[in-house]
């Protein structure tokens, strides 16, 4: 069995100590407004433009369109209307499926 001897322990235990109080070594992962992506809830019943535009695939004129389908048409009745409008298909409902709500 191999021991360690106490100086050895200690000089490693000041290295580890001295990293992480200089930030080379981190007990903790960085959390900067670039890696936290919020994702709000959008309720297509009563969304802005500005709202609709957060999603996957919608931009200004696809979250207009979403707007005047739901000004001519009447409420959504369920999610899987929104590929009523013109622009939006399957692909888009799927990438922002846990973000739709009536």
């Amino acid at each position: 069995m191999k021991f360690i001897s106490l100086k050895a322990l200690s000089c490693a235990l000041f290295i580890t100590t001295s990293l992480l109080s200089t930030n080379l070594v981190s007990a903790e992962p960085k959390v900067t407004s670039e890696t936290i992506e919020i994702q709000q809830v959008v309720h297509l019943n009563k969304s802005t433009v500005d709202d609709l535009v957060t999603l996957k695939g919608i931009g200004h004129k696809k979250a207009q369109a979403i707007v005047a389908y739901r000004e001519q048409v009447g409420a959504f009745k369920s999610i899987q209307d929104l590929i009523k409008v013109k622009g939006i298909g399957e692909k888009i409902l799927i990438a922002n499926q846990g973000r739709l709500k009536i």
